[in-house]
């Protein structure tokens, strides 16, 4: 199948041991946004990355107790965030009590990513969230 010659993906990786902390990975992130214009263009969807970003590197770091990796992919229609961490556990949303201080990441994620999935790897798992940006209006429209 030919692939359209004016589609463009770029994309970026970083290795974030269990040392770094997870401000470095929300750092990260929001720079590499900003190479894309989205923080003047969807400022909103931009925060909404970062928090993902720092919740599923925490996961990673906490729950799995692992290095993460994070990628961020974009192809002009969709960022597709990627963690992967060592632990073949799955995340799921759960319910959290009103007194609990934890508990809520990925129905986080789930409230403000398009969607989610994780896919489970011979060395762990990857938990991606896919974000579209909102689309400029059409004229007359």
């Amino acid at each position: 199948m030919p692939q359209d010659p004016a589609l463009r993906a770029v994309g970026w990786a970083r290795s974030l041991p269990v040392s770094s902390g997870v401000k470095t990975a929300r750092d990260w992130t929001r720079e590499h946004l900003a190479r894309l214009g989205w923080d003047r263009t969807a400022p909103d969807l931009l925060d909404s990355v970062v928090l993902t970003v720092s919740e599923l590197v925490t996961n990673a770091h906490v729950h799995a107790r692992s290095d993460a990796q994070l990628i961020l992919a974009w192809d002009e229609e969709c960022l597709h965030v990627t963690v992967h961490d060592a632990s073949p556990l799955v995340p799921e949303p759960r319910h959290a009590g009103e007194e609990a201080t934890g508990g809520r990441g990925m129905l986080l994620i789930d409230a403000l990513a398009d969607e989610w999935q994780t896919y489970r790897c011979p060395r762990g798992k990857d938990v991606t969230a896919c974000f579209q940006p909102p689309r400029p209006p059409r004229d007359g429209q």
